[in-house]
């Protein structure tokens, strides 16, 4: 596959600079079952970024699902890749055929075109992060690429139930691809509670809002929120089968967290003018 890196960056140079966000940050929620982590551009979201793929423990890790929304094309299912393996300036990433095979017996699925794939930067962002975090390991993981489409609150329970089995394994990693408000006249998007001061502390208060029921693992509530402030969080189907399948689990009594370890803002809105996106980074823990 066809990758805007090479263009930006050689190999090492990237290497290099995932390194240095990585060594930057803790290890506090190791080892993460699943990550919320940004797509933007490595210059405005890396170091967020790291703060989530720093919990990935490479030593048990074998499958990864990449969970990302579509910005390009209307989707109302979930759509998988129609390649073998996709390329990153440090090294390739291979699909796991066999996982891809059980999925689509499933008829839940649509296969994206080439031309899809290639234009999506929700999924291609995280593959040079989870390249690095399972560098130790290279030739012993496969990954799940999945775009998830404009999904209803009922598909997205539906999504979640199938991925629950998956989620439930300690050897698969769920990585949910998401940025967080996009505010400002060219996102069409300009809430402002005046309460909270400056434009930027009110979208602060408003993603935290977001991410602190995403922290209470409950889909319903999430679902209540997005239709209450129409937040611009791009990931939020995807997010909303995370949720989805960890509610399933916890029916089964299993017991996990979630803990967002870090938010950031490409810049700082003060006026009308100004527009901006939110990142945030976060790790589910089973304990």
């Amino acid at each position: 596959m066809a990758s805007i890196f090479p263009c930006l960056f050689t190999g090492p140079q990237l290497n290099a600079q995932l390194e240095g966000w990585l060594s930057q940050v803790q290890s506090t929620k190791r080892p993460a079952r699943a990550i919320i982590a940004p797509h933007a551009g490595y210059t405005y979201c890396g170091s967020c970024a790291a703060h989530a793929y720093k919990q990935v423990d490479p030593n048990i890790t074998r499958k990864i699902f990449i969970l990302g929304p579509s910005h390009h094309v209307p989707l109302s299912r979930c759509a998988l890749s129609s390649v073998d393996i996709y390329r990153t300036p440090l090294y390739d990433l291979r699909i796991d055929q066999k996982i891809y095979g059980e999925l689509w017996k499933t008829g839940m699925f649509e296969r994206m075109s080439l031309q899809t794939d290639e234009d999506e930067h929700s999924i291609e962002m995280h593959l040079p992060y989870t390249a690095k975090a399972m560098e130790s390991h290279k030739d012993e993981f496969t990954i799940i690429p999945v775009l998830v489409g404009a999904l209803s609150e009922s598909k997205e329970q539906e999504f979640g139930k199938l991925f629950s089995k998956y989620l439930a394994d300690p050897s698969n990693l769920f990585v949910v691809s998401s940025d967080f408000c996009h505010w400002g006249q060219r996102f069409r998007y300009s809430y402002y509670d005046e309460s909270q001061g400056e434009i930027y502390r009110s979208i602060e208060h408003l993603d935290k809002m977001g991410m602190s029921i995403i922290e209470q693992l409950d889909p319903v509530s999430f679902s209540n929120y997005l239709k209450k402030y129409h937040n611009t969080i791009c990931g939020r189907h995807p997010i909303g089968v995370l949720l989805n399948a960890i509610n399933e689990l916890q029916k089964n009594g299993m017991n996990m967290s979630f803990s967002f370890l870090n938010y950031a803002q490409s810049s700082q809105c003060r006026n009308w003018q100004d527009s901006s996106v939110s990142y945030a980074a976060g790790a589910l823990m089973v304990h």
